[in-house]
C-alpha cells in the first residue's frame, strides 16, 4: 500500500527499487487548457465509496482523487511522502506522536483536524460497521476488543489512539511495526469529515473529501463527473478542470472510443489490441513497470481445496501453466512470468527474490500430472477459472491457462473458464464464498514494500485473503518482520513467509504486470504511478 527515520529500511529500499523503474511520462509539457475536463474509461467500484470499505482498484482511483491522507507515495518513485503529516515520531517503533499540518479543510470548508483521523480510524476498526479495510487498524492497541474475532464488541473506540490537540494525537500499536508509517498513504487511513458521520446517507450519495477534485454526480453503470477543487491546499493541484469517468464492460470498446476520438484515456490497454496499439497511438501508448502480480487464488473454505494432499493439486496445476508463451502470444510480453509472489519494482533490497517459487512455477506436464495424480486428482475432475468478464481480457488469458492445462494433463475437459459479467459482481461473490474453484485474484500494492504483497493476501482473516488461507508459521514469519527494525533482517523474514506459501502453494502465481494505457492527441503529460494507476491530477488537456 502505500516514512519516518525510524522506518528507513522500507522507504529507502523501495525508493530505490523503484526509481530504477520509475513510470515513463507521455506527451509533452505543454501547457493545457486548465478548465478543459478528461473523459477515461473506469469500472464501477464494488461499494460505496467509504475509504475503509474500498479495497479494489475501481473504487481506489476515486478515492486517490479526492482523499489525502498522512502520506502520499510519489508519483513516480512509489516512496512513502509527508502530505497531511507534519512529522511522524516514534522513539520504539510502537508509539508514534503525530502531527497534522495546519492550513488543511474538506471540500466543505470543515478543518482537518487530528480528531478527523481518530474518529475515521476508530469507526474503520468498529465491527459493528463492517468495513473491509478494518483490518489494517489491527495493529493498533483495542483492536481485538472494537473488533473481535468472536463473542461481543465491548468498545466503539480504539484505546491506542489519543486525540492530544487540533493538531497532534498518538497511537500505540500492540507491537513493534517499523513500517507503520509507511502504510499511513493508503485510503482506509483517510480523515473523514463530520458529514460522514452526521449524516452518512447522502456522504456515501456524495462523498466529501480533502483531495484534488470533488465528486459532483455518479451514476451507477454510466459514469461518474468530478471536477477540479479551486479551494484544494495541497501542492498537487489538479492541472484540469476535471475528469468524467466512464463505465465500461469491455475494454475494447473503450478502445474503439478512444481512436474514434469519443474518449480521451484507456488506462488498461485490451490484449486483443496489444498488437495494434504502436501504429495506432505511437508515443501515446504507455507501457511501464507497476507493482502488479496476477494469482489463481482457491478456496480454502472449500473442503475439496483444503483436504490433505490438495497442495500437490495445486502446485501440479501451477506446473501445466506454460507462463512463457502465454505472456508472449496473449500479452505480446507486457507480463512477464512470476518467479515469487511479489514485484521486481521492489528490487532485490526491497524483497523482490528472483526464483524463489522455484520449480513450482515451471512449466512441466509430466511433473503436473504426477503431483495431481499423488493429490487426488482435481476435486470433481475438473477446475473451473472464475473470472470478471468486463475487464482486463481475462477471458483471452483464463482460456489460454485453461487450455495449457488441459494439453498438460491430456484433458480437453479438465479446466474451462467461468465467467462472471461485472467486476461489482464478480467480488461480490467472492465476498460471499461463493466460489468453488481456482479464481482470479490480481494484486496491485497499497504501497511498496514486500508486507503488501504478502500480509493482507495469505495472514489469517486478512482484509483480502479471500480464499481463507491460514497458516500459523506464515503468521508468526510476518509477525517477526513487521517487528524487525533492520532492513536485512526485515526481508530476510518476509521472504521465509513467502516461502511458507511456496511450499502449501497458498495461490498460483501467474504474471507480473506492467501498467498500460493509452491517450488521445487532447492530452499531455500522461504518465502511470507504480501502482499503474493514471497521475490524473497532472494531466494537461488542451
Amino acid at each position: 500500500m502505500r516514512g519516518a527515520t525510524h522506518a528507513k529500511w522500507a522507504a529507502c529500499a523501495a525508493a530505490a527499487a523503484l526509481a530504477a523503474t520509475a513510470c515513463g511520462g507521455g506527451g509533452s509539457d505543454s501547457g493545457g487548457d486548465g478548465g478543459a475536463v478528461l473523459s477515461s474509461s473506469w469500472g464501477d467500484p464494488q461499494n460505496p465509496l467509504e475509504p475503509a470499505n474500498t479495497n479494489e482498484v475501481q473504487g481506489g482511483k476515486v478515492l486517490d482523487m479526492i482523499f489525502r491522507s498522512l502520506k502520499k507515495y510519489n508519483p513516480e518513485t512509489g516512496a512513502a511522502e509527508d502530505m497531511l503529516a507534519e512529522k511522524i515520531e516514534t522513539t520504539d517503533s510502537q508509539n508514534f506522536t503525530i502531527t497534522v499540518k495546519d492550513g488543511w479543510t474538506f471540500s466543505n470548508g470543515e478543518k482537518v483536524t487530528s480528531k478527523s483521523f481518530v474518529t475515521a480510524w476508530n469507526f474503520a476498526a468498529s465491527l459493528k460497521n463492517n468495513q473491509k479495510n478494518a483490518y489494517f487498524f489491527e495493529y493498533i492497541d483495542g483492536y481485538t476488543a472494537a473488533h473481535p474475532a468472536s463473542g461481543s464488541q465491548t468498545t466503539d473506540v480504539l484505546s491506542g489512539l489519543k486525540v492530544i490537540n487540533d493538531r497532534t494525537f498518538t497511537v500505540k500499536l500492540k507491537q513493534k511495526f517499523s513500517t507503520f508509517p509507511d502504510t499511513l498513504g493508503y485510503p482506509a487511513y483517510a480523515p473523514l469529515p463530520q458529514a460522514f458521520f452526521t449524516d452518512h446517507a447522502n456522504w456515501v450519495k456524495k462523498p466529501i473529501g480533502n483531495g484534488p477534485y470533488t465528486i459532483d454526480s455518479y451514476t451507477k453503470g454510466s459514469q461518474m463527473v468530478l471536477k477540479k477543487w479551486d479551494g484544494y491546499p495541497g501542492d498537487d493541484k489538479a492541472e484540469n478542470g476535471g475528469v468524467t469517468l466512464k463505465v465500461y464492460t469491455d475494454n475494447n470498446t473503450a478502445y474503439t472510443d478512444l481512436l474514434a476520438g469519443n474518449l480521451d484515456l484507456v488506462d488498461d490497454v485490451p490484449a486483443a489490441q496489444l498488437k495494434n496499439v504502436k501504429n495506432d497511438l505511437g508515443d501515446r501508448y504507455l507501457n511501464t513497470p507497476a507493482g502488479i502480480i496476477q494469482t489463481l487464488a482457491f478456496p480454502f473454505y472449500d473442503k475439496k481445496w483444503n483436504a490433505p494432499g490438495s497442495d500437490k493439486v495445486r502446485t501440479g496445476l501451477s506446473r501445466a501453466i506454460d507462463r512463457k508463451q502465454i505472456t508472449e502470444t496473449i500479452f505480446q510480453n507486457t507480463r512477464t512470468p512470476a518467479t515469487d509472489w511479489t514485484s521486481p519494482v521492489l528490487g532485490e533490497e526491497g524483497g523482490f527474490k528472483e526464483g524463489l517459487c522455484g520449480d513450482a512455477c515451471d512449466y512441466d506436464p509430466a511433473a503436473a500430472k504426477k503431483l495431481i495424480q499423488e493429490g487426488g486428482g482435481l476435486p470433481g475432475g475438473q477446475v473451473k477459472i472464475t473470472y470478471n468478464a468486463d475487464t482486463g481480457s481475462h477471458k483471452q488469458w483464463v482460456d489460454a491457462v485453461c487450455n495449457s492445462i488441459n494439453n498438460a494433463l491430456d484433458n480437453d475437459k479438465a479446466c474451462v473458464g467461468n465467467p462472471v459479467g461485472t467486476f461489482a459482481d464478480f467480488r461480490t461473490q467472492i465476498g460471499d464464498r461463493k466460489m468453488t474453484g481456482p479464481f482470479r485474484a490480481g494484486w496491485q500494492m497499497d504501497y511498496p514494500l514486500i508486507q503488501n504483497f504478502l500480509q493482507p493476501l495469505y495472514y489469517t482473516n486478512a482484509s483480502s485473503n479471500d480464499g481463507k488461507w491460514s497458516n500459523k508459521d506464515f503468521d508468526s514469519l510476518v509477525d517477526k518482520a513487521n517487528a524487525e527494525t533492520d532492513t536485512a533482517k526485515a526481508v530476510e523474514t518476509f521472504q521465509q513467509a513467502e516461502e511458507v506459501v511456496r511450499d502449501n502453494m497458498a495461490a498460483i502465481p501467474l504474471w507480473y504486470q506492467n501498467g498500460s494505457a493509452g491517450y488521445s492527441e487532447r492530452l499531455s503529460n500522461v504518465k502511470l504511478n507504480p501502482f499503474s494507476v493514471p497521475v490524473y491530477n497532472e494531466i494537461k488537456v488542451s
